[in-house]
């Protein structure tokens, strides 16, 4: 058994529009539903939870969304004040499961996730002796470590570096201990995988496509948008939404 949790609380004010990210116009659809969609498709997944802004319009306005698009098949709960909390409030909701289930966690913000990445993330995850398998793209550029003056300290080598995304796929115990940390160590993790790391824990790189982009500014709206349409006009792809 799966069940995915998607995050969908962040109030985009770099995207400026008002209202939260997960609201965001895309192609004709609000941005949360692009993921969503891919997820139902996912015969492992039986369960999605959306982690919403934690309280007033904003959360009231995207639990409204859910509620009318999902008809019921996905449940949207208020998230916390930080990423890895939102999962742990998220992961509260589903209730109790096994210690071998699987938990998928991906940002509502990443609308052109594909089904095979999130299958292969998942597969990845229930591998022996692994605790947690993350999608993640390989760093092209040139990396350079510099001080806080923008003095060069040293060029990293870039064939061992990732750009991690989203979906994240963890065993459902090494998720549940990763989380349960002090609020400030939460607050540190800008990535659910760091947390699992920390306690020792086993992850893996599955490897995933640049265009699986986080929408953050408007022109990665605009890229979203482009890449959407793109993918739309190929005929016979059906790796991503549909």
């Amino acid at each position: 058994m799966a069940i995915a949790l998607v995050l969908a609380a962040g109030l985009g004010e770099r995207l400026g529009l008002g209202r939260p990210k997960a609201l965001a116009e895309l192609a004709g659809r609000p941005l949360w539903q692009w993921s969503v969609d891919v997820l139902r498709r996912a015969e492992a997944i039986e369960r999605i939870v959306i982690a919403t802004p934690a309280e007033g319009r904003d959360g009231a306005a995207l639990m409204a969304s859910v509620a009318a698009i999902s008809a019921g098949e996905v449940i949207a709960v208020p998230g916390g004040a930080v990423r890895s909390e939102s999962v742990r409030l998220a992961l509260d909701a589903t209730g109790g499961g096994g210690e071998d289930d699987l938990v998928l966690v991906h940002d509502a913000a990443r609308p052109l996730v594909a089904l095979d990445v999130v299958e292969a993330t998942l597969a990845a995850a229930a591998s022996e002796g692994v605790d947690a398998a993350i999608a993640a793209a390989q760093v092209t550029d040139t990396i350079k470590q510099a001080d806080g003056d923008g003095r060069v300290l040293r060029t990293l080598d870039r064939s061992g570096l990732w750009a991690i995304q989203t979906p994240q796929a963890f065993r459902r115990d090494a998720l549940e201990r990763a989380l349960d940390v002090p609020a400030e160590v939460l607050a540190e993790a800008t990535d659910d995988a760091w947390l699992v790391e920390r306690t020792g824990g086993c992850v893996v790189i599955v490897p995933a496509p640049r265009e699986n982009l986080k929408v953050t500014t408007p022109l990665d709206l605009q890229l979203a948008e482009m890449l959407l349409a793109r993918r739309q006009a190929t005929p016979g792809d059906l790796s991503a939404s549909a």
